[in-house]
Protein backbone atom coordinates (compact mmCIF):
# COMPACT_ATOMS: atom_id res chain seq x y z
CA UNK A 1 0.00 0.00 0.00
CA UNK A 2 1.49 3.33 -1.09
CA UNK A 3 1.05 6.80 0.37
CA UNK A 4 0.42 9.32 -2.41
CA UNK A 5 0.06 13.08 -2.29
CA UNK A 6 -3.39 14.30 -3.35
CA UNK A 7 -3.21 18.10 -3.41
CA UNK A 8 -1.07 18.18 -0.28
CA UNK A 9 -2.93 15.40 1.59
CA UNK A 10 -1.33 11.96 1.91
CA UNK A 11 -3.69 9.06 1.20
CA UNK A 12 -3.42 5.27 1.03
CA UNK A 13 -3.60 3.93 -2.53
CA UNK A 14 -3.28 0.38 -3.87
CA UNK A 15 -2.19 -0.16 -7.48
CA UNK A 16 -2.23 -3.21 -9.71
CA UNK A 17 1.58 -3.17 -9.68
CA UNK A 18 1.85 -3.72 -5.92
CA UNK A 19 -1.21 -6.01 -5.71
CA UNK A 20 -1.10 -7.92 -9.03
CA UNK A 21 -3.82 -10.22 -10.32
CA UNK A 22 -1.73 -13.28 -9.42
CA UNK A 23 -1.73 -12.19 -5.77
CA UNK A 24 -5.48 -11.58 -5.88
CA UNK A 25 -6.04 -15.09 -7.22
CA UNK A 26 -3.90 -16.54 -4.43
CA UNK A 27 -5.78 -14.60 -1.74
CA UNK A 28 -9.17 -15.81 -3.04
CA UNK A 29 -8.07 -19.36 -3.79
CA UNK A 30 -10.81 -21.73 -2.65
CA UNK A 31 -13.39 -18.95 -2.27
CA UNK A 32 -16.72 -19.10 -4.08
CA UNK A 33 -17.98 -15.62 -4.93
CA UNK A 34 -21.71 -15.00 -5.32
CA UNK A 35 -22.73 -11.81 -7.10
CA UNK A 36 -26.25 -10.87 -6.06
CA UNK A 37 -28.07 -8.75 -8.60
CA UNK A 38 -27.56 -8.36 -12.33
CA UNK A 39 -28.66 -4.78 -12.83
CA UNK A 40 -26.19 -1.86 -12.75
CA UNK A 41 -22.96 -3.22 -11.22
CA UNK A 42 -23.65 -6.96 -11.32
CA UNK A 43 -22.82 -7.71 -14.97
CA UNK A 44 -19.53 -5.81 -15.06
CA UNK A 45 -18.18 -7.07 -11.75
CA UNK A 46 -19.23 -10.69 -12.24
CA UNK A 47 -17.99 -10.96 -15.84
CA UNK A 48 -14.68 -9.28 -15.02
CA UNK A 49 -14.14 -11.63 -12.08
CA UNK A 50 -14.98 -14.64 -14.24
CA UNK A 51 -12.66 -13.51 -17.03
CA UNK A 52 -9.91 -12.99 -14.46
CA UNK A 53 -10.17 -16.60 -13.36
CA UNK A 54 -12.17 -16.44 -10.13
CA UNK A 55 -14.86 -18.91 -9.04
CA UNK A 56 -18.02 -16.83 -9.54
CA UNK A 57 -21.75 -17.54 -9.48
CA UNK A 58 -24.70 -15.16 -9.85
CA UNK A 59 -27.81 -14.92 -7.69
CA UNK A 60 -30.78 -13.24 -9.34
CA UNK A 61 -34.55 -13.25 -9.14
CA UNK A 62 -36.58 -14.28 -12.22
CA UNK A 63 -37.24 -11.49 -14.71
CA UNK A 64 -35.51 -9.44 -17.39
CA UNK A 65 -32.19 -9.25 -15.57
CA UNK A 66 -32.22 -13.03 -15.00
CA UNK A 67 -32.76 -13.49 -18.74
CA UNK A 68 -29.93 -11.03 -19.40
CA UNK A 69 -27.62 -13.10 -17.20
CA UNK A 70 -28.50 -16.20 -19.22
CA UNK A 71 -27.85 -14.34 -22.48
CA UNK A 72 -24.43 -13.31 -21.18
CA UNK A 73 -23.36 -16.86 -20.46
CA UNK A 74 -24.46 -17.69 -16.91
CA UNK A 75 -25.97 -21.17 -16.77
CA UNK A 76 -29.04 -21.90 -14.60
CA UNK A 77 -28.26 -24.57 -12.02
CA UNK A 78 -24.50 -24.31 -12.67
CA UNK A 79 -23.43 -20.67 -12.33
CA UNK A 80 -26.84 -18.94 -12.04
CA UNK A 81 -29.08 -19.50 -9.02
CA UNK A 82 -31.76 -17.94 -6.90
CA UNK A 83 -30.50 -15.33 -4.44
CA UNK A 84 -30.91 -17.74 -1.52
CA UNK A 85 -29.09 -20.63 -3.15
CA UNK A 86 -26.26 -18.37 -4.28
CA UNK A 87 -25.87 -17.09 -0.71
CA UNK A 88 -25.86 -20.64 0.61
CA UNK A 89 -23.14 -21.78 -1.81
CA UNK A 90 -20.82 -18.77 -1.45
CA UNK A 91 -18.03 -17.86 0.93
CA UNK A 92 -18.10 -14.25 -0.33
CA UNK A 93 -21.49 -12.64 -0.91
CA UNK A 94 -21.24 -9.60 -3.18
CA UNK A 95 -24.42 -7.63 -2.54
CA UNK A 96 -24.91 -5.63 -5.74
CA UNK A 97 -28.68 -5.36 -5.51
CA UNK A 98 -30.35 -1.95 -5.50
CA UNK A 99 -30.59 -0.29 -2.09
CA UNK A 100 -34.32 -1.08 -1.96
CA UNK A 101 -33.72 -4.71 -2.95
CA UNK A 102 -31.01 -5.10 -0.28
CA UNK A 103 -33.57 -4.13 2.36
CA UNK A 104 -36.14 -6.53 0.89
CA UNK A 105 -33.73 -9.45 0.57
CA UNK A 106 -31.80 -8.90 3.80
CA UNK A 107 -33.56 -11.64 5.81
CA UNK A 108 -32.60 -14.18 3.10
CA UNK A 109 -29.01 -12.94 2.89
CA UNK A 110 -28.51 -12.78 6.66
CA UNK A 111 -29.72 -16.35 7.10
CA UNK A 112 -26.71 -17.60 5.11
CA UNK A 113 -24.03 -15.37 6.66
CA UNK A 114 -22.26 -18.10 8.59
CA UNK A 115 -19.03 -17.44 10.48
CA UNK A 116 -16.03 -16.58 8.32
CA UNK A 117 -17.96 -15.50 5.25
CA UNK A 118 -17.50 -12.04 3.73
CA UNK A 119 -20.33 -9.64 2.96
CA UNK A 120 -19.32 -7.23 0.17
CA UNK A 121 -21.00 -4.05 -1.00
CA UNK A 122 -20.25 -1.48 -3.70
CA UNK A 123 -22.14 1.25 -1.85
CA UNK A 124 -22.13 2.18 1.83
CA UNK A 125 -25.86 2.96 1.97
CA UNK A 126 -27.22 -0.13 3.73
CA UNK A 127 -24.51 -0.24 6.41
CA UNK A 128 -24.33 3.53 7.02
CA UNK A 129 -28.02 3.93 7.93
CA UNK A 130 -28.91 0.59 9.62
CA UNK A 131 -31.71 2.24 11.63
CA UNK A 132 -33.41 2.95 8.30
CA UNK A 133 -32.41 -0.15 6.31
CA UNK A 134 -32.41 -2.83 9.02
CA UNK A 135 -29.11 -4.21 7.66
CA UNK A 136 -26.99 -5.26 10.65
CA UNK A 137 -24.51 -8.06 9.77
CA UNK A 138 -23.53 -10.67 12.37
CA UNK A 139 -20.27 -10.02 14.21
CA UNK A 140 -18.46 -13.11 12.88
CA UNK A 141 -18.35 -12.14 9.18
CA UNK A 142 -16.14 -9.69 7.27
CA UNK A 143 -18.00 -6.61 6.02
CA UNK A 144 -16.13 -5.02 3.14
CA UNK A 145 -16.61 -2.69 0.19
CA UNK A 146 -15.18 -1.89 -3.22
CA UNK A 147 -17.01 0.98 -4.90
CA UNK A 148 -16.11 1.61 -8.57
CA UNK A 149 -16.26 5.31 -9.43
CA UNK A 150 -18.21 4.68 -12.59
CA UNK A 151 -21.12 2.70 -13.98
CA UNK A 152 -21.05 -1.07 -14.30
CA UNK A 153 -21.12 -0.64 -18.08
CA UNK A 154 -17.96 1.50 -17.92
CA UNK A 155 -16.29 -1.00 -15.60
CA UNK A 156 -16.86 -3.74 -18.18
CA UNK A 157 -16.00 -1.75 -21.32
CA UNK A 158 -12.81 -0.33 -19.81
CA UNK A 159 -11.81 -3.80 -18.62
CA UNK A 160 -12.19 -5.13 -22.16
CA UNK A 161 -10.03 -2.23 -23.39
CA UNK A 162 -7.30 -3.12 -20.88
CA UNK A 163 -8.08 -0.10 -18.71
CA UNK A 164 -9.80 0.23 -15.34
CA UNK A 165 -12.28 2.33 -13.36
CA UNK A 166 -10.82 3.67 -10.12
CA UNK A 167 -12.49 2.35 -6.96
CA UNK A 168 -12.65 3.21 -3.29
CA UNK A 169 -12.34 0.45 -0.70
CA UNK A 170 -13.27 0.03 2.96
CA UNK A 171 -13.30 -2.56 5.71
CA UNK A 172 -16.17 -2.07 8.15
CA UNK A 173 -15.72 -5.32 10.06
CA UNK A 174 -12.73 -7.68 10.15
CA UNK A 175 -13.87 -10.93 11.74
CA UNK A 176 -11.35 -13.22 10.05
CA UNK A 177 -8.17 -11.15 10.03
CA UNK A 178 -8.25 -11.46 6.23
CA UNK A 179 -10.80 -8.76 5.45
CA UNK A 180 -8.37 -6.25 3.93
CA UNK A 181 -6.70 -8.84 1.71
CA UNK A 182 -10.10 -10.10 0.56
CA UNK A 183 -11.19 -6.53 -0.19
CA UNK A 184 -8.12 -5.63 -2.23
CA UNK A 185 -8.17 -8.95 -4.09
CA UNK A 186 -11.79 -8.38 -5.10
CA UNK A 187 -10.99 -4.80 -6.11
CA UNK A 188 -8.23 -6.01 -8.40
CA UNK A 189 -10.38 -8.90 -9.59
CA UNK A 190 -13.22 -6.68 -10.78
CA UNK A 191 -10.73 -4.64 -12.81
CA UNK A 192 -10.17 -1.50 -10.73
CA UNK A 193 -7.55 0.88 -12.11
CA UNK A 194 -6.38 1.70 -8.59
CA UNK A 195 -8.00 1.59 -5.14
CA UNK A 196 -8.18 4.45 -2.63
CA UNK A 197 -9.15 4.15 1.02
CA UNK A 198 -12.46 5.33 2.46
CA UNK A 199 -15.09 4.25 5.01
CA UNK A 200 -18.63 3.01 4.43
CA UNK A 201 -20.05 6.27 5.78
CA UNK A 202 -17.77 8.56 3.79
CA UNK A 203 -18.50 6.63 0.60
CA UNK A 204 -22.27 6.72 1.15
CA UNK A 205 -22.37 10.43 1.96
CA UNK A 206 -20.03 11.49 -0.85
CA UNK A 207 -21.80 9.23 -3.35
CA UNK A 208 -25.29 10.53 -2.59
CA UNK A 209 -23.98 14.10 -2.60
CA UNK A 210 -22.21 13.60 -5.94
CA UNK A 211 -25.20 11.99 -7.65
CA UNK A 212 -27.52 14.77 -6.53
CA UNK A 213 -24.84 17.38 -7.20
CA UNK A 214 -22.12 17.77 -9.81
CA UNK A 215 -22.41 14.30 -11.35
CA UNK A 216 -26.10 14.33 -12.27
CA UNK A 217 -28.62 16.63 -10.56
CA UNK A 218 -26.68 19.89 -10.59
CA UNK A 219 -25.31 19.48 -14.09
CA UNK A 220 -28.73 18.74 -15.57
CA UNK A 221 -30.12 21.78 -13.77
CA UNK A 222 -27.25 23.91 -15.13
CA UNK A 223 -27.79 22.62 -18.66
CA UNK A 224 -31.51 23.36 -18.48
CA UNK A 225 -31.00 26.87 -17.11
CA UNK A 226 -28.45 27.96 -19.71
CA UNK A 227 -30.33 26.33 -22.60
CA UNK A 228 -33.58 28.01 -21.57
CA UNK A 229 -31.99 31.45 -21.25
CA UNK A 230 -30.42 31.15 -24.71
CA UNK A 231 -33.68 29.97 -26.27
CA UNK A 232 -35.71 32.68 -24.52
CA UNK A 233 -33.39 35.24 -26.09
CA UNK A 234 -33.77 34.06 -29.67
CA UNK A 235 -31.00 31.49 -30.09
CA UNK A 236 -31.84 28.38 -32.11
CA UNK A 237 -31.97 24.90 -30.51
CA UNK A 238 -28.83 23.79 -32.35
CA UNK A 239 -26.88 26.84 -31.20
CA UNK A 240 -28.18 26.65 -27.63
CA UNK A 241 -27.37 22.94 -27.36
CA UNK A 242 -23.90 23.25 -28.85
CA UNK A 243 -23.00 26.14 -26.55
CA UNK A 244 -24.44 24.38 -23.49
CA UNK A 245 -23.70 20.66 -23.82
CA UNK A 246 -21.86 19.64 -26.97
CA UNK A 247 -18.82 21.88 -26.62
CA UNK A 248 -18.45 20.93 -22.95
CA UNK A 249 -18.71 17.17 -23.39
CA UNK A 250 -16.92 16.78 -26.72
CA UNK A 251 -14.21 19.45 -26.55
CA UNK A 252 -13.58 20.89 -23.10
CA UNK A 253 -14.09 17.91 -20.77
CA UNK A 254 -11.38 15.85 -22.49
CA UNK A 255 -8.98 18.77 -22.00
CA UNK A 256 -9.45 19.19 -18.26
CA UNK A 257 -9.79 15.43 -17.74
CA UNK A 258 -6.36 15.03 -19.31
CA UNK A 259 -4.38 17.81 -17.64
CA UNK A 260 -6.56 19.92 -15.36
CA UNK A 261 -8.87 22.91 -15.45
CA UNK A 262 -6.01 25.42 -15.72
CA UNK A 263 -4.71 23.62 -18.81
CA UNK A 264 -8.15 23.71 -20.37
CA UNK A 265 -8.37 27.46 -19.66
CA UNK A 266 -4.90 27.96 -21.18
CA UNK A 267 -6.09 26.28 -24.39
CA UNK A 268 -9.15 28.49 -24.84
CA UNK A 269 -9.36 32.01 -26.25
CA UNK A 270 -8.34 34.98 -24.12
CA UNK A 271 -11.94 36.19 -24.24
CA UNK A 272 -13.16 32.87 -22.83
CA UNK A 273 -10.43 32.85 -20.18
CA UNK A 274 -11.25 36.34 -18.91
CA UNK A 275 -14.99 35.80 -18.84
CA UNK A 276 -14.74 32.42 -17.13
CA UNK A 277 -12.38 33.71 -14.46
CA UNK A 278 -14.62 36.72 -13.80
CA UNK A 279 -17.83 34.67 -13.47
CA UNK A 280 -16.64 31.48 -11.73
CA UNK A 281 -16.75 33.05 -8.25
CA UNK A 282 -20.33 34.24 -8.75
CA UNK A 283 -21.37 30.70 -9.68
CA UNK A 284 -19.42 29.34 -6.70
CA UNK A 285 -21.12 31.76 -4.29
CA UNK A 286 -24.58 30.99 -5.71
CA UNK A 287 -24.11 27.21 -5.74
CA UNK A 288 -22.24 26.55 -2.48
CA UNK A 289 -25.24 27.23 -0.20
CA UNK A 290 -27.25 24.69 -2.22
CA UNK A 291 -24.40 22.16 -1.91
CA UNK A 292 -24.23 22.75 1.86
CA UNK A 293 -27.97 22.18 2.13
CA UNK A 294 -27.64 19.03 0.05
CA UNK A 295 -24.74 17.68 2.13
CA UNK A 296 -26.65 18.26 5.37
CA UNK A 297 -29.69 16.43 3.98
CA UNK A 298 -27.52 13.48 2.93
CA UNK A 299 -25.47 13.27 6.14
CA UNK A 300 -28.57 13.37 8.35
CA UNK A 301 -30.07 10.38 6.56
CA UNK A 302 -32.95 12.45 5.18
CA UNK A 303 -32.01 11.68 1.58
CA UNK A 304 -31.57 7.99 2.40
CA UNK A 305 -35.06 7.88 3.86
CA UNK A 306 -36.52 9.65 0.82
CA UNK A 307 -34.87 7.06 -1.39
CA UNK A 308 -36.14 4.16 0.72
CA UNK A 309 -39.68 5.55 0.82
CA UNK A 310 -39.76 6.33 -2.90
CA UNK A 311 -38.23 3.08 -4.11
CA UNK A 312 -40.57 0.97 -2.02
CA UNK A 313 -43.74 2.43 -3.55
CA UNK A 314 -45.68 0.04 -5.85
CA UNK A 315 -45.70 2.52 -8.74
CA UNK A 316 -42.09 3.63 -8.37
CA UNK A 317 -40.85 2.24 -11.68
CA UNK A 318 -43.73 3.75 -13.64
CA UNK A 319 -43.21 7.16 -12.05
CA UNK A 320 -39.46 7.00 -12.75
CA UNK A 321 -40.07 6.09 -16.38
CA UNK A 322 -42.48 9.00 -16.71
CA UNK A 323 -39.95 11.48 -15.29
CA UNK A 324 -37.26 10.14 -17.61
CA UNK A 325 -39.67 10.35 -20.56
CA UNK A 326 -40.29 14.02 -19.81
CA UNK A 327 -36.55 14.65 -19.72
CA UNK A 328 -35.98 12.68 -22.93
CA UNK A 329 -38.77 14.53 -24.76
CA UNK A 330 -37.69 18.01 -23.65
CA UNK A 331 -36.49 20.22 -26.49
CA UNK A 332 -32.94 20.23 -25.09
CA UNK A 333 -32.52 16.46 -25.30
CA UNK A 334 -34.48 16.10 -28.53
CA UNK A 335 -32.05 18.60 -30.04
CA UNK A 336 -29.26 16.37 -28.72
CA UNK A 337 -30.47 13.45 -30.85
CA UNK A 338 -29.91 15.42 -34.04
CA UNK A 339 -26.56 16.78 -32.85
CA UNK A 340 -25.31 13.27 -32.03
CA UNK A 341 -26.34 11.99 -35.46
CA UNK A 342 -24.31 14.79 -37.06
CA UNK A 343 -21.05 13.86 -35.31
CA UNK A 344 -18.51 12.75 -37.97
CA UNK A 345 -17.89 9.42 -36.27
CA UNK A 346 -21.57 8.56 -36.78
CA UNK A 347 -21.49 9.03 -40.55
Amino acid sequence: MAKLNFGGVMENVVTREEFPLEKAREVLKGEKIAVLGYGVQGPGQSLNLKDNGFDVIVGQRPGKTYDKAVEQGWKPGETLFSIEEACQRATIIMCLLSDAAVIEQWPVIKKHLSAGKALYFSHGFAITWPDRTGVVPPADVDVIMVAPKGSGASLRSMFLEGRGVNSSYAVEQDATGRALDRTLALGIGIGSGYLFETTFRREAVSDLTGERGALMGAIEGLFQAQYEVLRENGHTPSEAFNETVEELTQSLMPLFAAKGMDWMYANCSTTAQRGALDWKDQFHDAIKPVMQKLYKAVESGEEAQKSIDSNSQPGYREQLNEELRQMRESELWRAAETVRRLRPEND
